[in-house]
């Protein structure tokens, strides 16, 4: 990775969703021991700034306030703060290009069926050549920690897993790395899932295989899942790796994986628009969403 694209870039746009992207980015710039970066897409006076002094001025931009915020809940971490005038999504675009990480809030209602990702988030998330975390709106910090019951701070509670959604048949290191490190910063376990479907001829409608090629092919792909892995495993011994492979779409059963994950990883090939189970997935994951490029 280059030096220079060392930073956590988050959009902020003002909104209730955009500010829990925001606290999540920086709880990220801070595991991490990154900067974080506010970008604020506006007509208008552009360029960078420094947190502004909370007494000097009552009025204060959307990006003044969440900067200040933020840095009254995060102290010890570098916040750089930046206006632009170059429209929401080439802007957001060109930060990714410079950005570790670049995360966005969804913008619409929650509830059991998920929320309304934006169609800013939907267009840069498709695009971007680095990788997009879309973080749900009324994402809270204890969401992406283990239950407590014993008075036990939810801050020093474990952090849920990691699901990675893996397709072998393009199991790009780029993808697979991104979801291991992400993991070994946490101290959380990693869960890979890899899912499978028989495609029906021609005409036909698809069916669930006989039982007996159903458990060859899953014995079969089990194996190539465990070698794919095992490099992985050797530079990150410290973080526990459960395997899955299962039979089925990769929306659904990645859909379920998210009710009990803090953050949900699957991949986009670069150049490609986003396929169907990541876009059903930033929709409707109970889960913050990263989608990591890949060749």
């Amino acid at each position: 990775m280059n030096p220079g694209t060392r930073t956590i870039t988050v959009g902020i746009d003002g909104s209730r969703a955009s500010l829990d992207a925001a606290d999540w980015a920086a709880r990220e710039a801070q595991r991490r021991r990154l900067p974080l970066r506010l970008l604020h897409a506006m007509p208008g006076q552009a360029g960078p700034s420094r947190i502004p002094d909370p007494g000097t001025d009552h009025t204060r931009t959307a990006l003044d306030r969440a900067a200040i915020q933020l840095s009254y809940a995060h102290p010890a971490l570098d916040i750089i703060a930046r206006d632009t005038d170059t429209p929401a999504v080439p802007a957001l675009l060109a930060a990714a290009e410079e950005a570790e990480t670049l995360v966005l809030g969804s913008r619409g209602s929650t509830g059991f069926t998920g929320f309304v990702v934006g169609s800013v988030a939907l267009a840069v998330t498709a695009r971007a050549e680095r990788p997009v975390v879309v973080v749900r709106a009324g994402e809270l910090p204890e969401d992406e920690r283990m239950p407590v019951a014993d008075g036990t701070p939810s801050s020093a509670a474990p952090y849920l897993p990691v699901v990675l959604g893996l397709d072998l048949s393009h199991p790009a290191d780029d993808l697979i790395g991104y979801a291991f490190d992400r993991a070994a910063v946490r101290s959380a376990p990693l869960h890979v899932v890899h899912t499978w479907t028989v495609p029906p001829p021609r005409g036909h409608v698809p069916v669930v295989p006989r039982e007996g090629a159903a458990t060859e092919r899953g014995e079969g792909t089990w194996q190539v899942l465990t070698s794919t892995l095992q490099p992985w495993r050797r530079r990150f011994p410290e973080t526990a790796v459960s395997e899955q492979v299962i039979y089925g779409h990769p929306g659904h059963h990645l859909l379920m994986a998210s009710t009990q994950a803090g953050l949900l990883v699957t991949g986009r090939r670069s150049g490609e628009n986003l396929g169907r189970s990541a876009h059903s997935l930033i929709h409707h994951a109970m889960c913050p969403v990263a989608v990591v490029p890949h060749g």
